[in-house]
């Protein structure tokens, strides 16, 4: 079940109501006269099934209350009502099917947003993936694909591409762009740094590498798993099933070819930078593939509630 709370016009609340009431999936109406004070308003409180939510909100959206008024929207982790279980009931489909297009809009604007504490993580995995590339420790490359935030501005590439929001794309865009080319260029750096400690050696980077070596060879098998991870880290992003999405993040050798890319830059080996980069562009541009495909999918199959159902 989700929770709306809504700051209402006071001309506008029997609109509302009358809205609310319509639709089915919807339970625990409640409505308290002059309680918003900025906006001033009515404030409308109610419950609807997941498989719902995406119409109501969109039918309220059409009334003007998202710019007249606030809408807010919360999870609820536990209702106990015979009424809440009558609503879900009711409503079709199924909750871990339902898509809420503005929550994803919102998630992926956040996670796409080029910002300090992004590059930050980015240029962290990347050196944690430089560690394991030149030692061939294959521990160190999971982590680093786990740390690495990569995933939020290749979902708002797709969200843009499927809702036409040209803003998102461009944010998305620079956010992996820049964010690659800063975590390159310090973990070019670094490498330099680790090579006059004596940490770091070319020896070790030209070696047998069985563990690390596919980083900088890509082959089919790049693509299909990053196609099966665009979609699969779309469908965590849709149902709320956010888990998933670590599963997603250590499947895809993003980080760990960046990483591999900037070591070979420091030593001068332009064929395994260029093959590093071939790596990174083709299992960004499968995510970004499947996860677009995954999303036109959802919207089809839910075109027909995009209205909301009805009681009548």
């Amino acid at each position: 079940m989700l929770h709306l709370r809504l700051m209402v016009p006071a001309d506008r609340t029997d609109e509302v109501v009358g809205t609310i009431e319509r639709t089915v999936g919807t339970t625990h109406l409640a409505v308290v006269p002059g309680a918003a004070r900025d906006p001033a308003g009515d404030l409308v409180l109610c419950d609807v099934a997941r498989e719902a939510g995406d119409g109501l909100l969109a039918d309220l959206c059409a009334l003007g209350i998202d710019e007249a008024g606030s809408i807010a929207v919360q999870d609820v982790g536990l209702s106990l009502s015979a009424r809440a279980d009558r609503a879900e009931a009711e409503a079709p489909g199924e909750a871990a099917d339902a898509v809420l297009w503005d929550r994803l809009r919102e998630a992926t604007h956040e996670e796409s947003t080029l910002s300090v504490t992004y590059v930050a993580f980015l240029t962290l995995a990347t050196m944690i993936a430089a560690c394991g590339v030149v030692l061939d420790n294959a521990v160190l490359i999971v982590g680093a694909m786990a740390v690495g935030p990569e995933f939020g501005p290749l979902a708002g590439v797709c969200t843009a591409l499927v809702q036409r929001r040209s803003r998102l794309a461009w944010r998305s865009l620079a956010a992996l762009l820049v964010g690659f080319a800063a975590a390159i260029a310090s973990t070019v750096v670094f490498s330099l740094g680790m090579d006059a400690a004596g940490l770091f050696t070319e020896e070790r980077l030209h070696g047998e590498r069985p563990n690390t070596g596919f980083v900088y060879a890509p082959d089919w098998f790049s693509f299909v798993v990053g196609l099966l991870a665009g979609a699969a880290g779309t469908l965590s992003l849709t149902s709320a099933k956010s888990g998933a999405l670590v599963g997603v993040a250590i499947s895809v050798t993003t980080v760990p070819a960046a990483a591999n890319a900037a070591v070979a830059l420091a030593y001068g080996d332009l064929g395994q930078t260029e093959g590093s980069m071939e790596q990174l562009l083709l299992n960004m541009l499968a995510i970004v593939l499947a996860g677009t495909l995954t999303l036109l999918t959802q919207k089809l199959l839910w075109a027909r509630r995009r209205r909301g159902p009805r009681r009548s």
